[in-house]
């Protein structure tokens, strides 16, 4: 694993722990800040088609967590080509969390859901619904089928904001997320 720590030239000696070797490059005026490696990226697949809702989501994430890959597809059907990685999806990574709104065009949320659910290599994928539906039926359909959480989307933007931060605080700091080794 590579770590890039860019640090006052004083701050901290030169040294190796756990084998990962910490380089000093001189920036006297900044302060410590560690810049993101692709071997430490958080890999979120968003499925929303509202392009207001992605676009939110992404500038969220992007000060909340730098470290947040957030990849977008638009449909149920390029939601699982995305995971099982078929056709132009082929090089993508397996997520290591997805975000699942339930009002999609070509195959809905809760039929993606059940795939996921369903396939060996994708069920240990955290699968959070994030939708606008508050129906009773949804809900218990979405917790039957697995989802490990059912938020609703608040309409106003503020509250948006928070919800989506505590996304990132729970599931991408705080909870303990399945390695990417028991992808089949």
């Amino acid at each position: 694993m590579k770590i890039h720590v860019v640090i006052p030239v004083a701050a901290l000696p030169l040294r190796a722990v756990d084998g990962v070797r910490i380089f000093v490059m001189r920036e006297p005026a900044m302060k410590a800040k560690a810049v993101e490696s692709k071997d430490l990226s958080i890999e979120v697949l968003l499925v929303e088609d509202s392009p207001g809702d992605v676009r939110l989501m992404q500038e969220v994430f992007r000060v909340a967590n730098s470290l947040v890959r957030l990849h977008v597809v638009n449909d149920g059907v390029e939601a699982m080509a995305f995971l099982r990685q078929w056709g132009e999806h082929a090089n993508c990574p397996r997520p290591d969390l997805i975000l699942l709104d339930l009002n999609l065009p070509k195959m809905g949320g809760l039929d993606v859901l059940a795939q996921i659910k369903e396939d060996a290599g994708l069920k240990t994928i955290p699968t959070v619904i994030l939708t606008i539906s508050d129906a009773e039926a949804d809900i218990a359909k979405g917790y039957r089928l697995q989802a490990n959480c059912y938020l609703r989307k608040p309409v106003q933007l503020e509250a948006f904001e928070m919800l989506v931060r505590s996304i990132n605080d729970f599931w991408l700091t705080k909870a303990k997320l399945p390695p990417q080794a028991q992808a089949a």
